[in-house]
């Protein structure tokens, strides 16, 4: 049996999402958008939670559609409001409505979120070397970096802890312990993860 990261193995929806996608570099920007959305949810939650209403979330927000999102009114805003699948959270809500209106900017400005994002790494993921998970850190000198410029051009849920969860989540950084079999997977050429 293959050793993972503890924080794994608390649930099976926690381990499948660890086998597959933690970690794992993205750079599809509707992926890139749904996770900012759920990372944003996720403040004050547990990322169980967030997981759990995953399927909720693509189907409330149109699966992530920013352009769909970016145009929705206060009857949408009141909709989502009574939707069980998500948090029901207005601040939350309305951040998702006016990160993707700061999405399309950047879409524009860079070409795609992808080069935005990924410039910050040089387009390389970081490769940690945490020997337990207790050693990962909440954040970092370059999510401080990211959640600014993220704040500067309009996103809101945007903290340096969100977006370093996020780098987390989307392969920008390698955190799997070293003694997780994930973690030499992903510290090799793209075509082998």
């Amino acid at each position: 049996m293959n050793k993972k990261c503890t924080w794994a193995l608390k649930t099976s929806i926690e381990e499948h999402y660890h086998d597959r996608e933690w970690g794992v570099p993205v750079h599809d920007d509707r992926l890139l958008f749904e996770f900012i959305t759920l990372e944003g949810a996720q403040a004050g939650l547990s990322w169980l939670t967030i997981l759990n209403k995953r399927e909720g979330y693509r189907q409330a927000f149109d699966n992530f559609d920013v352009l769909k999102i970016a145009q929705y009114d206060d009857e949408k805003i009141r909709r989502l409001l009574t939707n069980a699948n998500i948090v029901r959270n207005q601040l939350k809500i309305r951040s998702v409505i006016s990160n993707a209106k700061a999405f399309l900017k950047i879409q524009q400005e860079f070409d795609s979120f992808n080069d935005y994002i990924w410039g910050f790494v040089d387009g390389n993921p970081i490769q940690n070397t945490w020997k337990n998970h207790h050693e990962l850190p909440a954040s970092a000198p370059l999510s401080d970096l990211i959640s600014k410029d993220l704040k500067k051009r309009g996103f809101k849920f945007m903290g340096s802890t969100i977006c370093y969860a996020h780098m987390q989540a989307t392969g920008m950084v390698n955190d799997h312990t070293v003694d997780c079999y994930r973690h030499a997977q992903l510290n090799q050429p793209k075509q082998e993860q």
